[in-house]
């Protein structure tokens, strides 16, 4: 078989690659091992985990916000067979809709597992050779699995592990307390397990802002979740069919089910990178520039094989950026503003600068405003109150650096901050513009206020310079 452009992994980035070269004309393939289309994140990653989310979201405000509201329902329980029927639908829909726009844009999709034997030539297992004139790779990355003794019992799983669960665990432990082991933390502790949670360093989510790991810390804990922060897992043991986790300096912790989430690695072993001549580092993944070339011109890479972040939504950016360049057009990644989101409960969004980077490269020339939700109407009408909204600037031209949201649809709202940083607004365009009342979006609004010293919805707040 032969075609213009060949695409290795069906994922985010691999995907959206492929279907944008056949909208430019290119004869597509795309290689992909598994029975569905979408890569980790719509098969067992973001998709069905951001499923267990709703239902966990749903769920708490059953049993803590309805009655306030004058909804009147009786006990609600957890019904956790339909939670992942609801999963598992919602996963199909997803990944055969990524089917259905590969046969409407003519990709041709070849299942099976794939890798390089020249810089031309893919060998796809079970089927025919690909010959291609250009290539994107799309691998994606896998769960690590640190050195700790007994970390290879079948109760030690990870994330794809944990999704495959038919029954709650009584007891959960979370190796890891970044953005994986946080969000699973929130969901199993409204699902009703015990959860711990041990992270070596001494904070969750420790790429965020401070301020909002330490809110997020704050909430878990309000919520029966117990952190062991600044500790590390020694060693792991099966007794009378659960675990003996131990950690820090002689402590202890039983469970029946254990999650390791302690990051992933690109995926670029045994995919023939070295016979089709592309360099790579097994940490930092594939090599690329700014069009997401790599070191063969005409062989691309995107996603978390290439190593810039490990997001599907850069995924799909790179993704595109590979194709256009693939198909003769000119097309380059630049210093997009990325959304952060997190949906923890209370969800944790960022985008742009956290305030101490801000700091760090500004000095003194910066200035933040917050604004808590419980000032907020629609907020307040949700009974959803926990959180804030930060807003950070520089103050010699008022330029913005950075918005980072702890509360209800954090996730959804960090849109307006990338528009804002991307379109380099000032915070008085920010703090100016009208929003819409009684909204969620009106915080952003007066977290810019706050910054430049004009509050009108909370008293006497100024800056924090």
């Amino acid at each position: 078989m032969r075609c213009d452009v060949a695409v290795l992994g069906g994922g985010p980035g691999g995907y959206t690659a492929a279907i944008r070269a056949a909208q430019l004309g290119a004869e597509v393939v795309c290689v992909e091992a598994e029975a569905e289309l979408g890569g980790t994140c719509l098969r067992v990653g973001c998709i069905p985990t951001k499923a267990w989310v709703q239902t966990a979201h749903w769920l708490k405000a059953a049993r803590e916000s309805f009655e306030k509201l004058g909804i009147v329902v009786e006990d609600p329980e957890l019904d956790f067979g339909a939670a992942n029927e609801w999963k598992r639908r919602v996963v199909a829909q997803m990944t055969g809709g990524v089917a259905t726009l590969f046969k409407a844009n003519g990709v041709d999709w070849l299942h099976g597992r794939g890798r390089f034997t020249d810089a031309n030539t893919l060998f796809v297992e079970g089927q025919e050779e690909v010959r291609f004139e250009r290539a994107i790779v799309a691998t994606g990355s896998f769960p690590i699995r640190p050195p700790i003794p007994g970390l290879d019992s079948r109760l030690c799983v990870d994330s794809t592990g944990l999704l495959s669960q038919t029954e709650v665990p009584r007891r959960l432990v979370i190796l890891g307390g970044g953005i994986i082991g946080c969000e699973f933390a929130s969901i199993f502790r409204h699902f009703g397990s015990e959860v711990t949670v041990i992270e070596m360093l001494d904070r969750v989510i420790p790429q965020e802002d401070e301020d909002a790991s330490k809110e997020l810390a704050k909430a878990l804990g309000k919520s029966g979740v117990q952190l062991q922060l600044g500790k590390q897992c020694t060693g792991v043991e099966e007794t009378g069919g659960g675990l003996t986790v131990r950690f820090g300096e002689g402590e202890s912790v039983e469970a029946d089910l254990m999650l390791v989430s302690v990051g992933r690695a690109p995926l670029v072993s045994d995919i023939g990178l070295d016979a089709a001549g592309v360099s790579y580092d097994t940490r930092k993944g594939i090599g690329t520039d700014d069009h997401r070339r790599t070191s063969q011109p005409h062989i691309y890479a995107v996603g978390d094989c290439a190593g810039y972040w490990q997001l599907a939504h850069t995924a799909f950016r790179e993704g595109e950026v590979a194709a256009e360049n693939a198909c003769g057009h000119e097309a380059v990644m630049g210093s997009p503003a990325v959304p952060r989101p997190i949906y923890t409960d209370p969800e944790v969004a960022g985008v742009g600068l956290t305030e101490a980077e801000a700091r760090e490269q500004y000095g003194d020339d910066v200035a933040v405003g917050r604004f808590p939700w419980v000032a907020n109407a629609r907020a307040v009408m949700q009974d959803e109150t926990v959180g804030w909204v930060k807003s950070i600037h520089e103050t010699r031209y008022g330029e913005l650096l950075g918005i980072v949201i702890v509360g209800p649809h954090a996730t959804d709202l960090i849109e307006a901050g990338v528009v804002a940083l991307d379109s380099e607004s000032t915070v008085e365009t920010v703090a100016d513009g009208m929003a819409p009342h009684p909204t969620l979006s009106e915080a952003i609004k007066e977290a810019g206020l706050v910054a430049l010293g004009r509050a009108i919805h909370l008293p006497n707040r100024k800056p924090r310079a």
